[in-house]
């Protein structure tokens, strides 16, 4: 009903028959390529073993003689996201949005979410990337960041107005997929330009003053984040962590009380608290270890801190990063959460690595960089393109 409610309040023009009928193409294309990784799957798309996911959401994934590249926080910027994607070497540059990573394992750090206006693209990007990947033996994976944490728990502080708008677009747009949520969801990266193109014509200049309009994007946000919602739920497929092979990946940083209260745990809790009230639980917290607190997997900023630092102190994590990953069996760990001025880095012998440049307009406007991992090697890919992004102030939350 409130869907329904915006539709007649805020009348926009739907998509023309032929841009539906080609995203329907697109839609029935890749929902129609079969899923490759499994615990039981056969490989025949190369000479490398199958990718084998264990936990729900995925937790630990074994992905023999793959090559990995991890994306940093992208909040909300759709052509930095599409160059880092195409600088990591999965995306084509063609316009189509075709997966050609083969056997690529790719893993996005999270923090889609807020400061830009195309979050949902960039979602529905990565769901159709993941879902053409299988289909060669590759993979994408995603952990959720802070600013997931934040939208699903209802803070929208750090909202953009475009991503408002964008919301509104998409309900009106579920709707004209007559509520087919895998239909729409999948389909919505290459028909979201051409509804945010009606929409900035069909605005008058006082638009981003009309608080009943801001409203009524609050509301559309609400209904597809809330506990429950259906992105909420979209988000849930993810969990806060991911150890691929010897690595470990999360936003923020794990601690060594992390890893003892359980990765799975912590997973499986974050994600039952994203897909709301159910017969077994008809009211799931929210995990503080995992989401609250300047501790927390999506909060710590502790392994990405480098001024002010006394020796004993640089001692002093340096042991805890050491215990975190023994613990669990690793060689490194990639986070993002904190951006880095200097691109990406490594510290501490190469035993973390942080990857958020600050690439959208709305953090730092820096040019896309991605971190590579050959062999058990890992290197940062530049781009090469001349990105005239304007230099935008932001905290960092």
């Amino acid at each position: 009903m409130a869907t329904l409610a915006l539709t007649c309040s805020l009348p926009l023009q739907p998509p023309s028959a032929s841009s539906q009928s080609q995203s329907r193409k697109l839609v029935d294309t890749i929902l129609s390529t079969p899923a490759q990784y499994s615990s039981s799957s056969s490989n025949s798309y190369g000479s490398l073993k199958p990718i084998v996911v264990n936990g729900d959401p995925p937790t630990f994934v074994s992905a023999p003689g793959r090559r990995i590249v991890a994306v940093g926080d992208l909040h909300g910027d759709l052509d930095k996201a599409r160059g880092a994607l195409e600088t990591a070497g999965v995306l084509s540059s063609d316009g189509q949005d075709f997966w050609i990573g083969g056997e690529t394992v790719l893993i996005q750090l999270g923090d889609i979410l807020d400061r830009g206006e195309d979050e949902l693209a960039i979602l529905s990007l990565l769901k159709s990337l993941d879902i053409q990947a299988k289909a060669h033996g590759g993979a994408v994976f995603q952990v959720n960041g802070n600013h997931e944490t934040m939208n699903v728990e209802g803070d929208f502080r750090y909202v953009d107005n475009g991503g408002l708008d964008e919301c509104i677009d998409f309900l009106e747009y579920l709707e004209e997929c007559e509520h087919n949520w895998e239909e729409a969801f999948v389909s919505w990266c290459a028909v979201s330009g051409r509804w945010k193109q009606d929409r900035k014509v069909s605005q008058n200049y006082w638009a981003p003053w009309n608080l009943v309009k801001r409203q009524k994007g609050v509301i559309a946000r609400s209904i597809l984040m809330r506990p429950g919602g259906p992105l909420a739920c979209e988000l849930a497929r993810h969990g806060v962590v991911l150890k691929v092979d010897d690595w470990l990946f999360c936003h923020g940083g794990l601690l060594p009380h992390h890893v003892a209260y359980g990765l799975e745990r912590l997973n499986r809790e974050v994600s039952q608290w994203m897909k709301g009230p159910s017969e077994a639980d008809d009211s799931p917290q929210m995990p503080f270890i995992a989401t609250r607190g300047y501790d927390s997997i999506v909060w710590n900023r502790l392994y990405s801190r480098d001024s002010d630092l006394e020796d004993y102190q640089i001692e002093q994590i340096q042991s805890l990063l050491e215990e975190t990953l023994q613990t669990v069996g690793a060689k490194a760990m990639v986070v993002g959460h904190t951006p880095q001025p200097m691109g990406v880095n490594c510290k501490y012998d190469c035993s973390i690595w942080r990857i958020d440049v600050g690439m959208s307009s709305g953090v730092l406007g820096s040019s896309p960089e991605v971190l590579e991992i050959r062999d058990n090697k890992a290197r940062a890919l530049r781009s090469t393109r001349d990105w005239s992004s304007e230099l935008q102030v932001a905290d960092y939350t």
